[in-house]
């Protein structure tokens, strides 16, 4: 019995094999694998009978079952008996050769079956593969294949059976006539080889060690034969490339005579493969192993052949390698191989090839050469060391080589020859100077456009290997300090090195570091007359000043004054290398350096490393150079060694052309040295500087100028002197002939000279001891700034145009004036030429380009206004008028770049400056920078002026921009206004007092702008009135210290005006404006007013608002001062009413309304009422109004109420003569009137009102909300809302049911009830308020909002709701029972005494017409257990007769009922009394037992099915049969929602029941919890949530009744709430805790889980036979009687074919465990 049911099972699981779905094949697969861990004698049996009887089988078939064979195999070949061996082999054997053709998958799953057999048992695999293996005849392709596997896995094994294999072989491969054939021979001699070689190398682990190779050789030498001198011939490309992998492991096996004489046949072929194939890294292997087989026998046929060896693996090596191709990379490294295979045993000839190839143009050729002498170098070191001058001697063309390719090469040559000694040989400093050659490449010449590897030469560039190799070499390569030191002090000096200076000094510094190390005090640089290294003038230039602009190259023997100046980050850090090196060699530079660098120059490298390079300050970082630079000159204080220094550096700065930076800071180190030389030597310098300066280039005005100044702080008069010998030479006359006018190339390098020398007056100024200057700046300053900026043309003064001209006279004004200013004497000096310097200055800020800042100009000529201003004699007021106007048109009209908060037409018009982030800094400080200059320029102007009608005359030129739709004019303009306020304040002289007429209008004007829009424009305004406020006072006598406590308030308010919130804001407005109030003068009020009025207009909608704030501040104020100007003021505002819609406006008309309507309540009232519907801002916006005052809002409300309550709620029409139902229409009266009442209860102060009138206001309103849903609005209004939907224009809709919710809501919150509105609206209450499919659950959590929040109001709306019980209309009674049964669940009903109340009204309701109602109250009867659980024993009976009517109730066809019996029954089940519920448990379980499974239509009718039935029959039977429940019913999604609540409230019920029924009766219970375990077993995979969960609970009530702890231990484990469930390993646990202590029960839940196999949830369907399959894993063997095993492999078998493939792989599963039965 047990071996036929073994191969049933087999059997099934082997058809299920043809399973389409992959992932199926492979869990067959599994199952197979897991049944042979148990029986593998059998399942393999079964594999071999199944294969052999189903011949016709597919082949991807028969592969699945031979990798689950191969498999088991493995694990088990310790157990397997030869008998069961033998049949595994013959069956494989036979797999694998069944059909002659090559099906790879197939045969190769039979080959591997084998192979893994033979890893025991090899006699007998090997027996079976000879057998077809023989002599005289052909084997199959996977018999040959078989035996190289074999002879790789089982190497001791095998090898004694190859001198046979061998001998056989060798017939059959001239019998062998296709080459897929000779393909599997080849392979095979490869394999055969290379376990001979693995024998051979470990003979002292093989089982025979006396096998040698001579054993092997004829037979592999006939192979060879073969091999070579046939198939190689005649082959494919495939063929030849397996010969050719072949002969590599063969030539090894060789006799020694025999391979001599048959490598000069063999080299050539195999190099002819180069030629022929692609992927040559085979052949490459291959000829490695020929070559390491001829060395080892000491071959001289090498000789013969070198030649075209190199040739062909030089071509290999020259293959240019990519990243991405592994194959190559792989030939190279056998290609390397062989290279060094031949250095070994020929280096002379291998170096007579190589060299000259390094002398080719061709850069494939020449990198690989260079690669194949790297690997030389390194790998053959001893035979290269006498080679050693030869190698240097051959890099001299490479070392020419532009080639980025070709120097990434060499310098990984240069690399291996300085760790192998080569540049300590003559020509080894040649390698030195290329590396440093290739550090100094400038960045255009690292990337070149090479190809498709462009990408990885620019990752890893020949630079950064450069500079890697040479501090490597520098520091790692002892012997090579001597070959760098002094060496590499040559490469300082040169500008064409300036790249690789920072390396360059990182190496010199470790190598002068340890030559001191050595020598202590000895000098580090010997020069000995060598005239190549820098003399310490050079190297001190070099290393303070240069930093060479990239991609230029220079004329050697420059200079060295560079690599610290303008950019020390730049190059790898080159500033603080540069310094470190200075402060080695600062012995060498001069002895008396040493103490001043050793704590200079470690300052400096500090601040380098504290900014970065975005963060230092270029200037500041300059002037440390400079100061360095004057202290070094003061210590060495030799006036020789300082003339050398600056020879130097004046010889260095034709050199600088081409960099205006560095050559600018050259200058400044010139004029650095010229002050510290005689006066001799200045003149002289002095002058070749202004004859040899480059004056067409622009920016080297600025360096010469410089120089200049800094020189004339020690030498004022030489420097002066020589400026007017050569203004007064023949330089500037170029330009004063008349025909010279036409030469515009002379006119132009004129107009630069003369730029260059104002400059340099301008530079002079501000560098001359101020005691010097005032005496000399009119005659020799000014006047030939004058002389050189005009020029005469026949007498006639004529003024350039050039703007390069303009804005050197500009900044050498302005350093002039600002240098008279400074001065002592500057407040009394007497400019005579003020005017006309002012407008010169103005014409320039003219003839600038409006609304752009890009150059200096601006700001350096309003600068130079501001010093000339303060200056003595006054302007005139034209003139003054014409330079503010001039200054506030250009600076205010700038757009700066956009910022955050700025309005989309400030963005889209702003300039752009580019997307260089340098570029932007520059200009937001220029234009702070401008800003700043206007404002000294304006408080300058102010002094001459300090009246209240000068300070008038300054507001009135700013007012426009004050008042701009642009922000960025209005902050500008308010902020200058600030400044000007606060400065004339601080300087304003009152000698009587003074009054201030414009006082009002001018706080109209600032106090707007509290609200702007641009937080720093509110800043800048309050900042005003206080001003403004200070100022009043001070004009009626107060002192300038008096403190004004209302003023000082002003200042507290302004973080109120940054705030986010709005309301803050205008509140702070309002604030402001109180303070106004309070300090205003009468007669100014109304001006203030008139002012504000315009303000309402304003663009800027916050300085709107906030005029409109202060207007209704001012009339509370101050508004009994205003009662002739009322009419004015109401007129005023109904205007804005009606031109505008804005809030603001709005709210400032609503105090008139509520004047009108206390007099005329009703009139106003029906007036509104009249306004078309829906009802627009105005009209709301006036309702609103009326309830400012309590008494008047209750008049309001008591009309509305009225309204709504008495009046038709709706109509009923047909609108379609077709139509089935009446529409129902909303009358227009009540509609308006809950809108309006919406409106007055919205206002906080109806709150009174709403207090008085809240019963009757609540239940109107949630009546009208039951009574409206659904209800669509009066037909003119839909009319209109056609209308405005074909015009398309925007209309509001107003729908019946949401405004009804509306007033509710507002009626809530002025009743004090927000917490009721809150909690609605988080629980979304509201929105279900609306909805038919929602309106109970909103109804509901309105009535426990009300419960909690507003208990002491219920009694009197209870008792308006009894009353509507009885209503006509259905909806209003499921309203008001809802409500009523929902507060049965709070404890306020039975606090207020109203419980038994509710209780008699809604038992009252069991019989209603609606089945809504009965339901609603079954759900109220249920909350007492919430409310008041105390009287639920008072009143059990007549609960549990309700609840049980319930169940039974047949009018209801959705069973909904039924639902919320079962439902109530599980929340009392805790409470009732104990007699009471156990007389009618079991009626209850066999009543809620057939909704477990519900998928369909309801069951039958209560009462049809009696216990005994239930008993009787199966459990699975009394679901299914009384309602004809089939699982494939299809069900809409609501009746499926409806069917998912009756099982999952159902099976919590029948928990519930089990957790009541613990005592007495859980005897008789027992059987209702065992017929019930398996589908809440398998429920728990139900796709529904909630099911699961009662589930859950359900299993964890019913484990103490099954009288097993631990399966009871194992439900509350698992099954807690909120914790992941691993089903199957929960299932697995509860069916072995079943089988252990209910063996009985085996065939009762088997056929149980049985009929789930049909269910028509996937999941349920897959979990069945998962509980089947883990009953039948712990049962014992006494239980098999129980298990109908022909039923369950049907059924399994059924399962194997489901559509589902989650079934399926369940089912095999099953099937893999149904072993126990075997």
């Amino acid at each position: 019995m047990s071996e036929t049911y073994a191969k049933r099972l087999s059997a099934i699981l082997l058809d299920a094999v043809t399973d389409k779905d992959p992932q199926m094949q492979e869990q067959v697969c599994g199952a197979l694998c897991d049944f042979g861990e148990s029986k593998p004698a059998e399942v393999l049996s079964a594999c071999e009978e199944h294969l052999r009887l189903h011949e016709k089988l597919a082949h991807p078939y028969r592969t699945i079952i031979l990798r689950a064979m191969e498999i088991v195999v493995s694990n088990h070949i310790s157990e397997l008996d030869k008998d069961t061996a033998r049949a595994i082999i013959l069956l494989a054997s036979n797999e694998m050769t069944k059909v002659k053709e090559l099906v790879s998958d197939w045969q190769q799953a039979a080959s591997s079956v084998l192979v893994a057999v033979g890893r025991r048992f090899i006699s007998s695999v090997m027996e079976e593969l000879l057998s077809k293996f023989q002599p005289g005849l052909l084997p199959h392709p996977c018999t040959v294949h078989t035996l190289a596997s074999l002879s790789v896995s089982n190497v001791f094994g095998v090898v004694p059976f190859l001198t046979s294999i061998l001998s056989t072989m060798l017939p059959m491969l001239g019998a062998a006539k296709h080459d897929s054939m000779k393909v599997v021979f080849c392979c095979a001699l490869q394999r055969f080889s290379e376990s001979i070689l693995e024998y051979l190398a470990n003979l002292d682990q093989a089982p025979d060690p006396t096998v040698r190779k001579d054993a092997f050789a004829s037979d592999i030498f006939g192979a060879y034969d073969i091999l070579f001198h046939q198939w190689l011939q005649s082959g494919g490309a495939k063929l030849r490339l397996a010969v050719v992998e072949a002969l590599g492991p063969m030539s090894h096996l060789l006799p020694s005579e025999k391979l001599e004489e048959q490598l000069p046949k063999l080299l050539p072929r195999v190099l002819a493969f180069y030629k022929k194939h692609t992927e040559t890294v085979h052949v490459s292997k291959s000829l490695g192993q020929i070559l390491e087989a001829a060395v080892s026998v000491g071959s001289r046929t090498l000789d013969i052949h070198l030649n075209s060896l190199l040739a062909a693996l030089h071509a290999q090596i020259c293959v240019p390698v990519e990243s991405s191709s592994p194959l190559v990379m792989s030939n190279q490294k056998e290609v390397l191989r062989c290279f060094t295979v031949l250095a070994c045993c020929s280096p002379d000839r291998l170096l007579a090839f190589l060299l000259p190839k390094l002398d080719t143009s061709n850069e494939r050729t020449r990198v690989g050469t260079l690669q194949v002498l790297r690997h030389v170098i390194n790998a053959a070191a001893a035979q290269m060391e006498v080679k050693k001058p030869v190698i240097l001697s051959s890099m001299k063309l490479p070392l020419l080589d532009t080639n980025n390719k070709v120097k990434r090469a060499v310098v990984q040559v240069v690399s291996a020859m300085a760790h192998r000694g080569y540049l300590e040989q003559p020509g080894g400093k040649a390698m030195v100077e290329y590396i440093v050659q290739q550090c100094a490449l400038p960045p255009e010449a690292e990337i070149q456009k090479l190809g498709a590897d462009s990408e990885a030469l620019a990752a890893d560039s020949v630079r950064a290997i450069s500079v890697s190799t040479l501090y490597l070499v520098s520091t790692t390569v002892d012997r090579m300090g001597e070959v760098l030191w002094p060496y590499l002090l040559e490469f300082l000096v040169p500008i064409r090195f300036t790249r690789a200076l920072s390396p360059l000094c990182r190496s010199l510094v470790h190598l002068a570091q340890k030559r001191q190390e050595a020598g202590a005090h000895a000098p580090l640089i010997q020069y000995n007359g060598n005239v190549h290294l820098p003399s310490p003038y050079a190297i001190t230039t070099r290393l303070l000043v240069e930093h060479c602009g990239p991609g230029r190259w220079w004329r050697p023997q420059l200079c060295l004054l560079q690599a610290v100046s303008s950019y020390p980050y730049v190059g790898d850090g080159r500033g603080a290398a540069s310094l470190r090196l200075l402060n080695v060699l600062h012995q060498d530079i001069h002895p008396a350096l040493g103490q001043r660098w050793v704590t200079a120059i470690p300052l400096l490298l500090e601040h380098l490393d504290e900014y970065s390079e975005e963060t230092l300050s270029q200037k500041e970082w300059e002037e440390k150079l400079l100061v360095f630079l004057r202290d070094s000159l003061a210590v060495v204080s030799d006036n020789t060694w300082v003339c050398h220094l600056t020879l130097e550096m004046c010889k260095q700065l034709p050199n600088y052309n081409g960099t205006p930076l560095e050559k600018n800071f050259l200058y400044k180190c010139v004029g650095t040295t010229l002050g510290a030389a005689s006066s001799k030597v200045v003149r002289k310098h002095l002058r070749e500087l202004l004859e040899t300066a480059r004056y067409q280039e622009e920016r080297e005005h600025e360096g010469l100028a410089c120089c200049f100044g800094i020189c004339a702080i020690s030498h004022l008069d030489d420097t002066l002197a020589q400026l007017d010998d050569f203004v007064k030479s023949d330089v500037l006359r170029k330009s004063a002939g008349i025909f010279n006018l036409f030469k515009n190339r002379s006119e132009s390098e004129a107009n630069k000279v003369r730029s260059a020398l104002i400059l340099c007056y301008g530079h002079v100024a501000a560098g001359a001891p101020r005691e010097l200057l005032l005496a000399r700046v009119e005659a020799d300053l000014f006047w030939n700034m004058s002389q050189c900026f005009s020029t005469k043309v026949l007498g006639i003064k004529v003024e350039t145009q050039d703007p390069a001209l303009r804005l050197s006279l500009v900044q050498s004004v302005c350093m002039a004036t600002q240098a008279i200013c400074s001065s002592a004497h500057g407040s009394s000096f007497h400019l005579s030429r003020k005017a006309e310097l002012v407008a010169q200055m103005v014409e320039f800020i003219r003839a600038e380009p409006p609304d752009s800042l890009k150059t200096p100009i601006w700001k350096k000529a309003m600068l130079a206004c501001t010093y000339l201003v303060t200056l003595e004699p006054a302007l005139e007021e034209q003139v003054q008028a014409d330079l503010i106007h001039s200054c506030l048109h250009r600076v205010m009209a700038v757009l700066p770049e956009p910022e955050e908060g700025d309005s989309p037409q400030e963005v889209s018009a702003a300039p752009t400056v580019g997307g260089d982030p340098q570029e932007l800094l520059l200009f937001q400080s220029l234009y702070l920078d401008t800003v700043q200059v206007l404002k000294d320029l304006l408080t300058s102007l102010l002094l001459w002026n300090m009246t209240p009608l000068g300070l008038q005359v300054m507001v009135e030129h700013l007012s426009p921009w004050i008042k701009s739709p642009r922000g960025h004019e209005r902050v500008r303009a308010v902020g200058l206004s600030a400044c000007l306020l606060q400065f004339f304040l601080q300087h304003l002289q009152i000698s009587a007092l003074v009054p201030f007429h414009n006082l009002g209008l001018l706080i109209g004007l600032f106090s707007p702008r509290c609200a702007d829009l641009w937080p720093a424009t509110r800043r800048e305004a309050v900042s005003c009135i206080h001003s403004l406020l200070y100022l009043q006072l001070t004009c009626v006598g107060f002192s300038r210290d008096y403190q004004d406590d209302v003023a000082e308030q002003l200042l507290s308010l302004k973080d109120g005006l940054v705030h986010p919130d709005p309301a803050i804001l205008f509140h702070t407005c309002h604030s402001i404006a109180q303070l106004i109030a309070k300090r205003l003068p009468p007669d100014q009020l109304i001006n203030l007013l008139l002012t504000l009025f315009e303000s309402l207009g304003d663009p800027d909608k916050n300085c709107s608002r906030a005029a409109s704030v202060m207007i209704n501040c001012l009339l509370k104020e101050r508004g009994n001062m205003l009662q002739e100007k009322v009419p004015e003021i109401v007129s005023v505002l109904r205007s804005k009413l009606q031109e505008t819609r804005e809030e603001h406006i709005l709210q400032a008309a609503q105090h008139s309304v509520f004047a009108l309507a206390t007099h005329h309540c009703a009139s106003v009232v029906s007036n509104l009422l009249g306004s078309p519907l829906p009802f627009d801002s105005h009209t709301c916006t006036l309702w609103r109004a009326l309830a400012l005052e309590p008494g008047l809002a209750a008049q309001v409300l008591g009309l509305l109420l009225e309204k709504i309550s008495k009046d038709v709620l709706f109509e009923e029409s047909q609108a379609f003569l077709l139509s089935s139902t009446p529409d129902r229409v909303a009358t227009l009266l009540p509609l308006a009137a809950t809108c309006a009442l919406h409106e007055v209860a919205s206002a906080p102060a109806s709150g009174p009102a709403v207090l008085e009138l809240y019963p009757q206001l609540f239940v109107a309103l949630l009546l009208r909300v039951s009574c409206t849903m659904g209800v669509q609005p009066p037909r003119q209004l839909q009319a209109k809302e056609r209308r405005s939907a074909s015009s398309g224009l925007a209309s509001r809709s107003l729908e019946p049911c949401s405004s009804a919710v509306d007033a509710l809501q507002a009626v809530l919150v002025r009743g004090g009830n927000e917490d009721v509105v809150q909690c609605m609206e988080l629980d979304g209450g509201w929105q279900l308020l609306r909805t038919s499919a929602g309106h109970e659950e909103g109804v509901t959590r309105l009535a426990s909002a009300m419960a909690k929040f507003a208990g002491p109001r219920l009694p009197l709306v209870m008792k308006l709701l009894f009353t509507t019980q009885s209503s006509m209309y259905e909806v209003q009674r499921v309203t008001s029972t809802a409500f009523l049964a929902e507060l049965l669940s709070s404890n306020v009903v039975n606090d207020l005494m109203l419980l038994e109340s509710l209780l008699y009204n809604l038992m009252a309701r069991q019989k209603d017409t609606s089945a809504r109602v009965r339901r609603l109250v079954l759900h109220g009867l249920a909350n007492i257990t919430l409310g008041s659980p105390d009287k639920v024993q008072t009143h059990s009976p007549q609960l549990l007769t309700a609840m049980i009517g319930g169940l039974d109730d047949g009018d209801d066809p959705h069973s909904l009922v039924a639902l919320e019996a079962m439902v109530g029954l599980a929340r009392l089940m805790d409470l009732v009394d104990a007699w009471d519920l156990h007389a009618v448990l079991l009626h209850i379980a066999v009543r809620i037992r057939p909704f477990f499974d519900s998928v369909g239509p309801p069951p039958a009718a209560p009462g049809h099915y009696s216990l005994a039935h239930s008993a009787s029959c199966s459990p699975f039977t009394a679901l299914r049969l009384p309602g004809k429940l089939g699982w494939e019913g299809h069900v809409t999604p609501a009746v499926a929602q409806e069917r998912m609540e009756l099982r999952s409230v159902s099976i919590g019920l029948f928990g519930h029941l089990n957790k009541a029924c613990r005592g007495d009766c859980k005897d008789v219970f027992l059987e209702q919890v065992v017929g019930g375990l398996v589908p809440l077993l398998l429920h728990l995979r139900d796709p529904h949530a909630p099911v699961v969960t009662a589930c859950r609970f359900a299993l964890r009530m019913c484990g103490p009744n099954l009288e097993c702890e631990e399966l009871a231990a194992v439900f509350q484990r698992h099954l807690q709430e909120g914790h992941d469930l691993h089903f199957g390993e929960f299932l697995n646990t509860t069916c072995k805790h079943l089988m252990r202590h209910f063996p009985d029960l085996l065939g009762r839940l088997l056929s149980t889980s049985l009929f789930y196999y049909k269910s028509s949830w996937e999941d349920v369907r897959a979990a069945a036979p998962m509980l089947t399959g883990f009953l039948v894993l712990h049962m014992e063997a006494e239980q098999r009687p129980q298990v109908d095993l022909e039923q369950l492999l049907t059924a399994l078998q059924l399962l194997l074919k489901d559509p589902a493939l989650k079934v399926r792989l369940k089912a095999v599963k099953t099937l893999g465990r149904l072993v126990k039965f075997a």
